[in-house]
């Protein structure tokens, strides 16, 4: 019989696919011996089975009645025991951390008798009240689905009658009266009574939690987060124990380090007299950790004791959750923390340097992705500034924009394309939509710990909580600031996730330090440099190290190639020609357009040959010695004339006034004739090549002119020559034979020997599945993923983004649009195809790939595992390909061991 449920004691920490990661950290925690309240896991197997079939599989009742009994036997309690209840806390546990995504309820069992008897047994009214009050609007919500507005406003309600803001203000008798309003709205919203039966309240939350997956915020975080839809949850049901007993109870969240900096320290949040989802629902602010110390120094004591032995145990930073019962600590979870981009690096060096990781290990666990977001600029130290408050820096950035007070505001002005900051008091999940869209999230209350710094910081997104100072007004679209100073919806802030400022309007932003390092503006060695300069450097020097992928940059000019170096590009994978024909220049393709003779043609071309050279003398002085890879003109020539429309009405109203321009009728009549319904998929690349005589070799030699007059300066140039567009092999080797022919012509003219490769772009299928053929004739593939994506798709790029792929995406068509990561299963088939292929006709075929998914972190392993020789991205994503190629061969390395 199928086993799905587990005690505690029955699992570990790898067996979170099964347990879910909350079950097998709780698993682990309990046979490390720490102080874990006793429970079971019901798995992630039961949770698929309840999804697809809507009931649970037929042994997990009487496996759960077993489990039940153990945890009552051991409890010395009874679920639903009028003198003395066991109550238990029913949560969710994927295997990803989803934090806020699904559901949890606590207190259950409680009933209209038991209730009484927690009252005896804790000595402790408000207390027994408290909790049923709780668990009747966590059930509700969770369970019944009725808005959590409705239970708001009846609590919000007892407040003000009793004059208080803090939920501490109400007494017993208070709650009491709570809780019967909330049982009211139970029956008025669900049309039924609450349940008093505590078997059947445990039955009904296990059933909503495995519903909480396919929630709509959980599978909008899980499209973000790109975790896999068919994983479900698991199901932890732990005996209760009470933060809210008293003062000296409470409830607490901690980090090991820093998460937002790495640093060494006491981090996380406390509440005396609380339950765990005050803490990271942000209802009251928190007190430092550190507080605890001065409140409960024997607890205090044994949290930092467990603290080093979880750090030291899962060798990583972790984030912990804790409860403190008259005096005495429990642990409720353990993971490994959620922390910013920098904190990764800087927490991977400093484990390196405790012995607790090797350096292979650290590289492991920073990704491209977070080396990007580091990459953000941060503001001005000499910006003028009003700071408007302080609150606690969540989550580091700079960030303005337009204030907005509501998720789909974020969203509705965020597509429309303005910056925007996300205001509220607190956030909870259903903000989630609004947190993507917004640059930044700004709440008044909260900690580090809140639902919005955690998803924040997940996400990469600057943060400030707890900025107590502001009065936030949802429904009036307004806060207010120290001194009355009012921010309406619409008016510009700023904040700084790094220091917790929010400033009033737009403040000016600088580079980041890590571009500064990267753009050898910062020594990494100099004392002010700071550890997360320190760190970027030691792991990207080991990423270089490790790495076989050569990164090269995609420039077209003098000063982009500058920038590709120095941020560590080892040549050019793309240089697009086809810039080199605007501007001034437009003119010389005008008249080529418009030649009638070989003649004018030449002459047109002879004028554009000096301007060209000039251009390739400018890239190969700045990338001496490296590869530089020459893509000839790739789009149609409509590109550079004047557009069809608006030539036709100049040239209308010249006629219509007498004095029509002979060249601008000329010009129409031409660019009408080069008119087409598809141009992406007409006469460009090779094909122009072959239509227009001339036009490649005017390229190529200006190509072999420059590196001819650079190598008798003693420069090194390597220039490769890359044909665009190829889909058959006859394409290639006729624009070959030519290329090669002005490439003989040159040097003999010159007396230098050029010895340029000369290969083509793969970017139609048919140049893929013919690779083998090509490859007789190529010296080179560049694998242009761009249109072969477009290509194999059937897409029109421009077109389809705007279109449909949002909705492709909402429905998990798309987990991510395939011009940001690589189609492996499609494209990346074709590409598998052209590299096994071309390589089996020439074994010494140099492969690369030079569109944007050179650049892309999720994409780079998959180039190295086919064995190309190198990726080509914009220069400011050198250094992010570079720290993952290095990743790829480590994860190569692990594959192949024994």
């Amino acid at each position: 019989m199928a086993k799905y449920v587990y005690a505690f004691a029955e699992g570990n920490k790898d067996l979170k696919v099964l347990l879910g990661g909350k079950g097998a950290n709780l698993a682990e925690m309990t046979n490390m011996g720490l102080p874990v309240p006793p429970g079971f896991t019901i798995t992630t197997e039961a949770c698929r089975a309840y999804l697809e079939s809507g009931v649970e599989p037929p042994a997990q009742a009487g496996q759960v009645d077993e489990h039940l009994a153990a945890l009552q036997a051991a409890m010395g309690r009874r679920l639903g025991d009028p003198d003395d209840p066991l109550l238990v806390s029913v949560r969710s546990g994927s295997k990803f951390s989803m934090p806020g995504m699904m559901e949890t309820v606590l207190n259950v069992g409680l009933n209209d008798s038991s209730v009484e008897g927690l009252a005896r047994i804790a000595d402790d009214d408000r207390f027994a009240w408290d909790s049923y009050r709780r668990l009747v609007q966590m059930f509700g919500k969770t369970v019944l689905g009725i808005d959590g507005g409705h239970f708001d406003a009846v609590f919000d309600a007892a407040k003000r009658a009793k004059g208080t803001s803090d939920d501490l203000g109400l007494d017993a008798a208070d709650l009491r009266s709570v809780v019967a309003a909330f049982k009211a709205v139970v029956v008025a919203r669900a049309g039924r009574e609450f349940p008093q039966d505590p078997r059947e309240q445990l039955d009904l939350t296990v059933r909503a939690v495995f519903g909480s997956w396919n929630a709509p915020r959980a599978v909008t975080y899980r499209r973000r987060e790109r975790i896999p839809a068919d994983l479900g949850t698991a199901v932890t049901v732990m005996a209760m124990v009470f933060g809210n007993l008293g003062p000296d109870s409470g409830s607490g969240v901690a980090f090991t380090r820093d998460p937002a900096t790495g640093s060494h320290g006491v981090y996380g949040d406390y509440l005396a007299n609380a339950q765990g989802e005050d803490v990271v629902a942000g209802i009251r602010n928190t007190l430092s950790l550190v507080e605890l110390e001065r409140l409960d120094p024997a607890s205090y004591r044994g949290l930092l004791a467990n603290m080093a032995t979880l750090e030291r145990h899962y060798r990583d930073l972790c984030d912990i959750e804790f409860t403190i019962e008259r005096g005495t600590l429990w642990m409720l979870q353990t993971r490994v923390g959620k922390r910013t981009a920098g904190a990764a690096f800087v927490v991977a060096c400093q484990l390196v340097d405790e012995g607790l990781i090797d350096t292979d290990e650290a590289l492991r666990r920073v990704t491209g992705a977070e080396l990007a977001q580091l990459m953000f600029p941060r503001f001005a130290s000499d910006a003028t500034t009003t700071v408007l408050a302080v609150g606690m820096n969540a989550s580091p950035g700079a960030a303005t924009g337009v204030v907005v007070f509501d998720s789909p505001t974020a969203v509705a002005r965020a597509a429309a394309g303005e910056r925007v900051i996300l205001v509220r008091r607190e956030t909870n999940p259903d903000d989630l939509a609004g947190m993507i869209a917004a640059q930044g999230v700004l709440t008044s209350h909260g900690g580090r710990t809140s639902h919005a710094a955690v998803v924040a910081r997940g996400m990469g997104r600057t943060c400030v909580c707890g900025a107590e100072d502001l009065d936030v007004d949802v429904v009036g679209r307004r806060l207010v600031g120290p001194g009355g100073i009012e921010v309406v919806e619409g008016d510009m802030l700023s904040i700084d996730g790094t220091t917790g400022e929010v400033f009033l309007g737009e403040v000016a932003v600088v580079a980041s330090p890590v571009v500064e390092y990267f753009e050898g503006v910062l020594d990494p060695g100099a004392p002010d440099a700071g550890e997360l300069v320190r760190a970027v450097h030691r792991l990207m020097g080991h990423a270089d190290k490790t790495r076989r992928l050569a990164v090269r940059a995609n420039a077209d000019t003098g000063e982009d190639a500058d920038r590709a170096r120095r941020f560590g590009a080892e040549g050019i994978g793309l240089c697009r020609t086809e810039h080199m024909f605007l501007g001034e220049r437009r003119e010389q393709v005008e008249r080529l357009v418009l030649a009638d003779s070989d003649a004018e043609r030449d002459a047109a071309l002879a004028t554009l040959l000096p301007l060209q050279r000039a251009d390739f003398v400018e890239v190969f002085t700045a990338m001496a010695g490296l590869p530089v890879t020459i893509r000839l003109l790739d789009p149609p020539l409509h590109e550079f004339l004047p557009d069809l429309t608006e030539l036709s009405v100049r040239v209308a109203l010249a006629e219509e006034r007498g004095s029509p321009d002979s060249f601008d009728v000329a010009l129409l009549a031409a660019v009408r004739r080069l008119h087409e319904e598809n141009p992406m998929l007409g006469l460009r690349g090779v094909r122009l090549g072959i239509v227009v005589p001339g036009l490649f070799g005017m390229q190529v030699r200006a190509i072999a002119q420059a590196a001819a007059a650079l190598r008798r300066d003693g420069v090194e140039v390597r220039p490769e020559i890359m044909i665009p567009l190829v889909g058959a092999v006859q394409e290639l080797q006729t624009v070959a034979e030519e290329t090669s022919a002005v490439l003989t012509e040159e040097s003999e003219l010159h007396g230098v020997q050029l010895d340029a490769l000369i290969g083509t772009m793969i970017e139609l299928p048919r140049a893929a599945l013919t690779a083998g053929q090509i490859a007789g004739s190529a010296q080179f593939f560049s694998f242009g993923t761009n249109d072969l994506t477009q290509t194999t798709w059937g897409f029109s790029r421009d077109d389809v983004e705007g279109a449909f792929f949002s909705r492709y995406l909402e429905r998990g068509i798309f987990g991510t649009s395939p011009f940001e990561t690589l189609d492996i299963d499609g494209v990346g088939r074709l590409i598998s195809i052209a590299v096994k292929e071309g390589r089996a006709a020439r074994p010494d075929i140099a492969l690369g790939v030079c569109g944007e998914h050179g650049g892309d972190p999720d994409s780079i392993g998959f180039f190295h595992r086919e064995g190309l020789d190198y990726v080509s991205c914009s220069p400011f994503r050198v250094p992010v390909a570079r720290l993952e190629a290095g990743r790829a061969a480590l994860d190569t390395h692990m594959s192949h061991e024994p």
